[in-house]
């Protein structure tokens, strides 16, 4: 069991993810574009921490997937589906 300190760690990265992913997003429109491409990667880079022993790709990836919306398409993920490659194209403007 996660103690008190391990899971507001937990919370903070998957905020992180979700600041970092929403500032593409953001960035994505403003510059009129169709759709981003993500990469878990790249976004985990953006973050900090990876690649490194205390990475949190899986946090990275879980939060991707939960990003996704109706016509969002995964274009590669491992077979486990959670990685580095994990890379899926979001549709702009953003339903949500």
């Amino acid at each position: 069991m996660r103690d008190q300190s391990q899971i507001e760690e937990f919370r903070l990265a998957k905020l992180d993810f979700q600041t970092a992913l929403q500032k593409m997003f953001n960035e994505a429109i403003d510059a009129g574009v169709a759709h981003l491409d993500v990469h878990a990667g790249a976004l985990h880079r953006t973050v900090g921490g990876y690649p490194g022993p205390n990475h949190l790709m899986p946090t990275c990836c879980n939060v991707m997937y939960a990003e996704m919306e109706p016509g969002d398409e995964v274009l590669e993920a491992p077979p486990k589906k959670l990685g580095a490659n994990v890379n899926i194209r979001y549709l702009l403007p953003r339903i949500k």
